[in-house]
């Protein structure tokens, strides 16, 4: 019995596996495709893109994000009791549950477009490009389903393929969608003698991809199913003991399964709205031009965010790993084995986070530079440099999100969110209007948010499980050796920029900072040699460490 309880933790922990890979795989196919995106659509492109985005997270948010936990957990919870039969209509009842609620908040963004981009996001041209991606909250929808289905089934890969899958036609459309319809868009601005409708009609043609990839990962994900009925059949004929469920009790457990994860959800989704919301009426009334504060969004969205999100992109996955590793500390160990458990996952967070945040301050503009060439990047360095703290914090907060769902409290994380958005938006209100900072009020404010969460999830940490995060080790060690390859990198970019290109300099001086940032690291003990044969390729870093005698 225990040899197979080991072989079930086992196999639970590489599908969770497979499933953060993915995870991390898809966010850097997205963060390099978007650097051909926001060469082609501009500033004002991704203004447009950006904003038409932030509706359709909200609306994705409310209608699709929880399906595919929810639709896990129930199906899960019969198969593993042998219900095949209820297991299948839980199914039927979420793909159901999606055509009405997908497919009417498709119809409301769709015929809506507009008035929403006119009215709420003082942006009218971005309706294009949100009339673009309302069908594909119905897709994103049924696609939730399907990927619970499988992952209910206990397996992740269908979930993982498709995920890839998707990101890659999301890549390849976007890019040719924009590059086309910029063309066309162009053409109408001439008829039109307005120049905005070039960089309104690329927006739409970027969000082209993100349907696409959809319906192809949707449409990927319908062949498994045909090909694994066979088996759903053989499963079901077995099946004769247990009494059908009704679709109302299978509605009713689904919205009561979705609830916490949709509320957390929207809530984080609720501060890019309210930003773009904000930050578009306020500029408006403060007398600038549309196509102004529009490229400045887009800034944000294209450059800003493209380049915060990859070290976001890993903390989630490492989150992501988190929870089921910890469930089993929480249902096995002692209240110390559960405190180490929380405290080597924020340790390893923070030894990414922090010197990314390092990073983005020393080497902002010759980064942005790198990735973004056609245009100024000064303003979106000025942004990065200044909104770079926030990656630590936002990190931090994932990983005690993920700790305190891991512990069955789902709803202090809404909680805190929460309080957290009400701080955000008074700060954000008298930044802008008080003291007009325009732009850099919403990086500023974005700090807020992230740093509330953290105070609040720590004190939560602190009143459910008496976890006080360790310092020295994971944020003093850290940002010292931070500080020490931020100054390195720094005189290595100048004193090489003297020399060659720019472009080249960033290229040779971001592995340069890496190996210093590690070699610090090592040198002041923030990490010990035990711990790092735990990371990935950790045998040949320890063996590296040891030819160049960093441990002491």
């Amino acid at each position: 019995m225990a040899d197979s309880g080991k072989r079930k933790e086992k196999n639970f922990l590489v599908q969770g596996s497979i499933l953060a890979i993915a995870g991390v795989i898809t966010k850097i196919i997205g963060a390099v495709y978007r650097v051909p995106l926001v060469n082609i659509l501009g500033d004002k492109g991704m203004g447009y893109y950006g904003v038409a985005f932030q509706i359709y997270a909200i609306a994705l948010t409310l209608t699709s994000y929880s399906l595919p936990l929810a639709v896990s957990k129930l199906v899960s919870a019969r198969v593993a009791t042998g219900q095949y039969k209820n297991a299948y209509k839980v199914f039927r009842g979420a793909v159901l549950f999606a055509f009405l609620v997908g497919g009417s908040t498709t119809a409301i963004i769709f015929f809506g477009a507009d008035f929403i981009a006119s009215e709420f996001m003082a942006m009218k041209l971005s309706a294009y490009a949100l009339k673009v991606l309302a069908p594909c909250i119905l897709i994103v929808a049924l696609l939730g389903v399907f990927r619970g289905f499988f992952q209910g089934n206990g397996s992740m890969v269908p979930t993982a393929v498709s995920q890839i899958l998707e990101q890659v036609v999301n890549a390849a459309v976007s890019i040719g969608g924009a590059y086309f319809l910029l063309k066309v868009g162009m053409k109408v601005a001439e008829e039109k003698h307005v120049k905005s409708y070039g960089a309104a009609y690329a927006a739409a043609g970027g969000t082209l991809g993100t349907v696409i990839g959809a319906l192809s990962a949707l449409l990927f994900l319908v062949f498994i199913f045909l090909t694994y009925r066979r088996v759903l059949k053989r499963q079901i004929r077995r099946d004769r003991r247990h009494k059908s469920e009704s679709f109302q009790k299978i509605f009713k457990l689904l919205l009561i399964t979705i609830a916490p994860v949709l509320l957390s959800s929207t809530v984080y989704n609720l501060c890019g709205v309210v930003d773009n919301a904000m930050f578009g009426k306020i500029m408006a009334v403060q007398g600038h031009k549309e196509s102004e504060y529009a490229a400045l969004i887009g800034i944000l969205s294209g450059k800003y965010d493209t380049l915060i999100n990859v070290p976001l992109a890993i903390s989630n996955a490492l989150a992501a790993s988190l929870i089921p590793s910890l469930i089993l500390t929480v249902k096995t160990g002692s209240k110390k084995q559960v405190h180490n458990k929380i405290q080597l996952f924020a340790r390893f967070d923070m030894m990414i986070a922090i010197p990314s945040a390092a990073a983005f301050i020393v080497l902002a503009k010759p980064l942005l530079d790198l990735l973004f060439f056609t245009e100024n990047n000064q303003t979106a360095a000025s942004m990065l440099q200044l909104g770079a703290v926030s990656v630590v914090f936002y990190c931090l907060s994932t990983v005690t999100n993920a700790v305190l769902q891991g512990i069955d409290k789902m709803m202090i994380p809404v909680k805190n969110a929460a309080i957290a958005l009400g701080i955000h938006i008074v700060s954000l209100f008298v930044m802008m209007v008080a003291f007009r900072w325009g732009i850099y009020a919403v990086i500023i404010s974005k700090i807020v948010f992230s740093a509330s969460v953290c105070i609040l999830n720590a004190h939560a940490l602190r009143e459910h499980l008496g976890y006080v995060q360790e310092q020295r080790k994971t944020f003093i060690i850290p940002v010292i050796a931070s500080v020490i390859m931020g100054a390195l990198a720094f005189l290595l970019h100048l004193i090489l920029g003297l020399f060659i290109n720019i472009q080249i300099a960033t290229l040779i001086t971001l592995p340069a900072a890496v190996a210093v940032y590690g070699a610090a690291l090592v040198l002041l003990g923030g990490v010990t040699e035990g711990e790092l044969e735990q990371m990935p390729k950790g045998r040949l870093l320890v063996k590296i460490c040891r030819k160049v005698k960093l441990f002491r």
